[in-house]
Parts: C-alpha cells; sequence; structure tokens
C-alpha cells in the first residue's frame, strides 16, 4: 500500500510543473512595439478592448510594408482593416501568412488570419468574424458580435491541414481564407475545409450583423507576421 501511495504522489508532482507552465503561458503580457503604429495609407485597426484596458494602443503593435507584403509585430491583439476593402453576396477573402521565425517574440504559439463581416468597425458596436492559424497545428475561429462569441469551440482546434513549424525560430506558412457560399461559411487552411457553420447561426443576436461587410486581418498579441497576396474573389 505504501509503495502505490508513493507511486501516486510521484504522478501528482510530476504534473505540477506543466499546470503551472499553462498557466504562465496564458498570462504572458502583451509587449508594446518600438515604433508602432499603422504605416500603410488607406488601413487601419483596433486593438481588442482588454488590452486597452491595459493601457496599450494602436501604435503599441506595428502594421509597415516590406515589398509585396505586409510586415505585422505585435504587441496587443489587433485587427487591421481598409474600409474599402468590402465584400458581399458570396466571396472568398484569401491571403499567404509566414512566420520568419515561429514563436520568436512570445513563450508558446499565437494565431494569426482573415477577417471578414467587419461592420462598425472602430465601434462598440462592431462585428466580424475571424478564422486564425496557429504555427503549433491548431486553428481558430471566433467572431465579436461586439462582444467574443466562439465558432469552433473554447479552444483552438488541431488539424492535419494547419503546418507545423520544425522549432522555435524555424518558419512556418500558412494560406488562410474564408468563404461565404449560401448559407454556410467555410474556413479553409492549406486548401482543406477545416471548418464549415451555418450562416444563420453566425448572424444572429449578439453575433453578426451580416456576412456583408469590410475584411481584413487579425492577430494574436507578441507575433511577428508576414502577409502576401491578400485577395477576394466573387461566387
Amino acid at each position: 500500500m505504501r509503495c502505490k501511495c508513493l507511486f501516486i504522489a510521484l504522478i501528482a508532482a510530476s504534473l505540477i510543473p506543466n499546470a503551472n507552465f499553462s498557466q504562465t503561458a496564458q498570462q504572458e503580457a502583451s509587449r508594446s512595439v518600438e515604433g508602432g503604429g499603422v504605416k500603410v495609407s488607406g488601413w487601419t485597426g483596433q486593438i481588442d478592448a482588454k488590452e486597452a484596458e491595459a493601457g496599450m494602443t494602436l501604435n503599441s503593435a506595428k502594421f509597415a510594408k516590406e515589398g509585396d507584403a505586409f510586415h505585422i509585430l505585435t504587441g496587443p491583439a489587433v485587427t487591421y482593416w481598409n474600409p474599402a476593402n468590402k465584400a458581399s453576396g458570396d466571396y472568398t477573402v484569401k491571403a499567404t501568412f509566414t512566420e520568419p521565425k515561429y514563436m520568436n517574440i512570445n513563450d508558446h504559439p499565437h494565431p494569426y488570419g482573415i477577417m471578414i463581416a467587419g461592420n462598425d468597425l472602430g465601434t462598440d458596436k462592431q462585428s466580424y468574424l475571424y478564422c486564425a492559424a496557429y504555427g503549433n497545428g491548431n486553428f481558430i475561429v471566433r467572431g465579436f458580435g461586439p462582444a467574443p462569441f466562439q465558432v469552433n469551440g473554447r479552444r483552438a482546434s488541431p488539424d492535419p491541414a494547419v503546418n507545423k513549424a520544425a522549432g522555435k525560430g524555424e518558419p512556418v506558412t500558412q494560406e488562410i481564407a474564408l468563404a461565404v457560399k449560401g448559407d454556410k461559411v467555410e474556413c479553409s487552411i492549406n486548401n482543406k475545409v477545416v471548418g464549415s457553420y451555418d450562416k444563420a447561426s453566425l448572424v444572429a443576436e449578439g453575433k453578426l450583423k451580416s456576412t456583408d461587410g469590410v475584411y481584413g486581418i487579425r492577430f494574436g498579441h507578441n507575433t511577428e507576421v508576414k502577409v502576401t497576396g491578400l485577395a477576394i474573389t466573387k461566387h
């Protein structure tokens, strides 16, 4: 009996560091980017409310152009858009997202991806939907309406289509798309549909005002990403 109790105690003790690490990871504070702000003409953005409450501003992250790529450094979690970029009816918005050095400014994976259905952006009544990938093989679909709401569950979901970085500091690339097709909204990553959702469950009280609206790009905090090929296709 004594041996059995000792064995159980050792197992419990071995789990404590993992639990502490998880808690620490979730509490990782957002950094402020030197020389931040929106550097691309026509674009703007908004950081998450909890980031603003912590004293962050849009200038705490950086959105710039480098050649044919947008170069984003966060900072606080943020969504960027150009008000001229609007979509309606059936359409697909896609772009390619590259972390040049996976997890180079954070201690756990953070997401980045496509935003669609933006309405009343920059106000306390805003609504939009985003699908984002992590460099560890997970993806997440969330919305603001104006409060945050879950789409694919409480946590990020794994999918074999989502690319995994070879290790910390290594590059990882994802092609991410959000499409409105009839009565469905689909998230695709690397040319595979990883999530399909009923439009009626998304355009509802406290969620999206419409799937028509402005499109853009979305980033978690403390992340460096380059974005190319942001484009819309009408169906």
